[in-house]
């Protein structure tokens, strides 16, 4: 009788040993989740900023069109292209990324 009672007691040792580290591996795996939930936003956060600060260039070029003459006004088209196309390209790349 004795060694079933030791048998029940090393079975239930053994199934809390694992229960226990089975819930460290969980717990790790949450933060880990966090972890990447953050690293994530932290890269939204960049992508954003990036797109802003494109998309005031585009403007700025923009400005820069409307008030200019008729002689510089094929050179400030060049440079408005050039900050559109940047845009496009990083809200393109941020969308991408994203999905």
């Amino acid at each position: 009788m004795a060694t079933s009672s030791e048998e029940k007691q090393a079975y239930q040792a053994r199934v809390k040993a694992q229960l226990d580290k089975l819930n460290a591996q969980i717990d790790e795996l949450k933060a880990k989740a966090a972890q990447a939930k953050a690293d994530a936003a932290i890269e939204y956060q960049s992508q954003m900023q990036e797109l802003y600060v494109k998309r005031d260039a585009a403007q700025s070029k923009l400005a820069e069109l409307q008030q200019s003459g008729e002689e510089a006004w094929e050179e400030i088209q060049a440079g408005f292209e050039r900050a559109w196309n940047d845009l496009n390209s990083a809200f393109e790349s941020a969308t991408a990324k994203f999905k």
